[in-house]
C-alpha cells in the first residue's frame, strides 16, 4: 500500500520494457516492437499516475497551479495527457518534431531536455527513497518533486500553445458567463414547474435540449445583459453562440411581442418539444 514501493515497482516496469526495446531490431520483428511500445506506453502511463499520487501526498500545498488547464480545448483534458507530454517531450528531444513547426519544436527543446532530466532524477531519488525509507520524504526529495512539479506545467502549456489556439481571459470569462446563465436558467425553471429535480437528478436526457432552449429565452430577455446581450458586436460575445447573432436578433424580436402568457405556454412546449 505504500505509494513509494509502488513507484520502485512501477519503475522496474518501465526500465525494464525499455531494455527489452534497445535490445530489440525493430527491423527483424516489427510485429514485437509495437508490441513494446505499447508496453511503454502503458507502463510510464502507470508510472506517472503513481508519481501524481506522491505529489500530491509530499508536497500537496506547493504544486504548481494548473489553472493554464481551463484555456485548453476541452478534447485535449484527456485522461493520458500526461503520458502524451512526456512522450511529446522525448520525441523534441531525439530532434522529431510531431505535430508542429522545426523551428517551435527547436525553441521547446530545452524545456523537454530539462524536464527529462528532471524525471530521471525524480526517478533515481525515489527509487533510493523506497530501499531506504519508505515512509518518508525528506527535504531533498520533497525539492526534487517540486522542480519537476513546475517544470512540467511549464511544459505542458508551452507545448499546447504551440500546437492549438488556448482560450484567452475574455473567451475564458464569457465561458463563465454561459455557465452562469446555465445555472440561473436552471434555477428559474425549477421555480416556475417547467422541471423538476427528480428530472435533473435521473439526468433525463431531454434536459439536453430543453436547458439550452431556455437559456437562449432567459439570455435575450430576462438576462439581456449577459452572454447573450445583443448590445455586443458577434466578435464581442461566446463563439458558442457569435455565429448565429442574427437568427438571436430575430428570435429576441418575436419575444419581445409576446405577453407573460404567451411566453410562459412558449416555454412549456420547449420543455416537450423534440
Amino acid at each position: 500500500p505504500r505509494l513509494l514501493s509502488q513507484f520502485f515497482f512501477a519503475d522496474e516496469r518501465v526500465t525494464r520494457v525499455v531494455a527489452e526495446i534497445n535490445g530489440l531490431d525493430a527491423e527483424l520483428d516489427p510485429q514485437q516492437y509495437l508490441v513494446l511500445l505499447n508496453q511503454l506506453h502503458l507502463s510510464q502511463a502507470h508510472l506517472l499516475a503513481v508519481l501524481e499520487r506522491i505529489m500530491d501526498e509530499c508536497i500537496p500545498t506547493q504544486r504548481h497551479s494548473r489553472d493554464y488547464l481551463v484555456k485548453f480545448p476541452e478534447e485535449l483534458l484527456v485522461d493520458n495527457l500526461g503520458n502524451h507530454m512526456l512522450f511529446a517531450a522525448e520525441c523534441l528531444l531525439a530532434g522529431t518534431f510531431l505535430e508542429m513547426e522545426e523551428s517551435d519544436g527547436a525553441q521547446l527543446r530545452p524545456q523537454a531536455r530539462n524536464l527529462l532530466c528532471s524525471l530521471e532524477l525524480v526517478r533515481t531519488v525515489l527509487r533510493e527513497q523506497s530501499l531506504s525509507q519508505p515512509n518518508s520524504y525528506p527535504e531533498p526529495v520533497r525539492a526534487v518533486l517540486i522542480q519537476f512539479d513546475r517544470l512540467f506545467a511549464e511544459f505542458e502549456l508551452s507545448y499546447v500553445s504551440s500546437l492549438v489556439a488556448v482560450k484567452s481571459p475574455d473567451e475564458i470569462y464569457r465561458q463563465q458567463e454561459i455557465i452562469v446563465l446555465f445555472c440561473e436558467t436552471v434555477e428559474r425553471a425549477l421555480h416556475l414547474g417547467y422541471l423538476t429535480q427528480e428530472m435533473i437528478d435521473g439526468y433525463e436526457p431531454l434536459l439536453m435540449f430543453t436547458i439550452p432552449r431556455l437559456a437562449i429565452i432567459s439570455g435575450l430577455l430576462i438576462y439581456p445583459e449577459g452572454p447573450l446581450s445583443l448590445e455586443r458586436r458577434p466578435e464581442e460575445m461566446s463563439r458558442v453562440f457569435s455565429p448565429f447573432y442574427n437568427l438571436l436578433k430575430k428570435i429576441r424580436d418575436l419575444l419581445w411581442v409576446l405577453s407573460a402568457e404567451e411566453l410562459c405556454l412558449l416555454e412549456r412546449s420547449l420543455c416537450t418539444a423534440e
